[in-house]
């Protein structure tokens, strides 16, 4: 993250905080008006979270604010809006992880639901390589950083009272950046993560149909949040009604998955076909 957006997220910030102040209210009594989760606010306050233009007007509704107030909050958010940008049209467009990093370290329950590439969490260092060099512009010492703080985030998978949850279609194995060997190692990567306790593994068969059409991968962060992914990056919502939505959608990709054997056995089945496919690409 520049040092020019956080400049301008703890400015934004500070002056909700302010006017909250003036207010007198609490935290916890504006995110209740607002409709909004208590560490939103916090999230917001303290510069570590932009919020979106839907919960900046609700934040400024349950503050009263007039219309010049609203007008500069909003002209406050524009701002950081405006930096983020020009920071990653400076950066060739180069990956941050920093977002859904904070999310999940933060998160008991991870679930997350994936159609064309690997859930972050899972990616081997090699694959994720190819997913950031895939950006536009960006330079090797950017992707290096990139790669070193995914492989980092990883670490929650082995903390014990954990728990992670991922759904993937067998597309998502079957997309693959690099050599047969790179998805090789990739997917023996998937069968060790899946043996682990604290994870579960599931694969919607391409013999299957999808229960909703999937668009975008979306990782759930305990009850309290969502991290919706798309080409421009990654959004989050603690929106009571769109979390609603992104909950249901999960549950009903997991009902269509297999786990357990079933999974392992896909993985292994997938793992040939790139062992076939290796043979035949060698010279």
């Amino acid at each position: 993250m520049g040092s020019e957006r956080r400049e301008r997220m703890k400015a934004l910030g500070a002056r909700l905080r302010g006017l909250r102040a003036e207010a007198g209210l609490t935290g916890a009594v504006l995110a209740q008006r607002a409709g909004v989760g208590q560490p939103t606010v916090s999230k917001v306050e303290t510069g570590r979270m932009v919020p979106s233009a839907d919960v900046l007007d609700r934040l400024s509704h349950a503050l009263g604010l007039d219309t010049s107030t609203a007008g500069e909050v909003r002209d406050l958010l524009a701002a950081v809006e405006s930096a983020s940008d020009s920071e990653q049209s400076i950066s060739g467009g180069a990956p941050a992880c920093l977002t859904i990093d904070e999310e999940v370290r933060s998160a008991r329950l991870v679930r997350s639901f994936q159609c064309v590439v690997l859930p972050a969490m899972l990616q081997s260092a090699e694959y994720a390589r190819h997913i950031f060099e895939s950006a536009p512009g960006v330079t090797p010492e950017e992707v290096g950083r990139a790669v070193a703080a995914r492989v980092d985030r990883q670490s929650v998978l082995y903390e014990p009272g954990r728990e992670s949850v991922f759904v993937l279609t067998e597309a998502v194995l079957r997309t693959w950046p690099g050599t047969p060997a790179l998805m090789l190692a990739q997917l023996d990567r998937l069968l060790a993560v899946e043996s682990l306790s604290m994870v579960r593994l599931g694969i919607i068969p391409w013999r299957r149909p999808v229960p909703v059409l999937p668009r975008h991968g979306f990782t759930l962060c305990d009850q309290r949040a969502v991290v919706v992914e798309s080409f421009g990056g990654e959004r989050v919502s603690d929106d009571a009604y769109e979390l609603a939505s992104y909950e249901e959608a999960f549950s009903r990709f997991e009902e269509a998955a297999v786990f357990g054997e079933e999974a392992r056995h896909l993985l292994l089945l997938v793992m040939k076909e790139f062992r076939d496919l290796g043979d035949t690409l060698t010279p």
